[in-house]
């Protein structure tokens, strides 16, 4: 079987400065978030693999995913801004979306203005160039 060239990728800017145990918390929200909310999954190619057991490894993704680090914050920000500028699918998880019930996180969520959240990280499904592009500053999670 020949692999066909792919036109998408997952991408996850994660900030470093958020301790990982919380980190990994919002990534798994976000992912969960970005392929429940994408409008054609069909799109993210999920398939299952089978091993040599005939045992199904089911729902994985051909594309690639890629997790990169942000310094900051307001790296997360400027991106998640040239996403919507570029009408790109994504989805963020902040500050105020940890600690108490889901409703006072998005009690806190509301009363707090945009320039105020502290971005843990986002999570990008989209076209391989234009996510290149937009995410070059970045570098790869380590």
């Amino acid at each position: 079987m020949q692999a066909e060239q792919l036109q998408n990728k997952f991408v996850a800017v994660l900030n470093k400065k958020i301790p990982i145990g919380i980190l990994m918390n919002a990534f798994g929200h976000m992912a969960a978030g970005l392929s429940g909310s994408f409008p054609n999954v069909a799109e993210m190619r999920f398939d299952s693999y089978f091993d040599q057991n005939g045992g199904e490894h089911k729902s994985i993704s051909d594309n690639p995913f890629i997790i990169l680090a942000a310094d900051n914050s307001n790296q997360i920000r400027t991106l998640r801004n040239a996403l919507i500028e570029a009408r790109i699918h994504f989805v963020d998880f902040t500050d105020t979306m940890t600690v108490g019930t889901y409703i006072e996180q998005k009690e806190r969520t509301n009363n707090t203005s945009e320039i105020n959240l502290e971005y843990y990280g986002i999570c990008i499904f989209g076209p391989i160039a234009a996510l290149n592009q937009l995410t070059k500053k970045f570098s790869l999670w380590r």
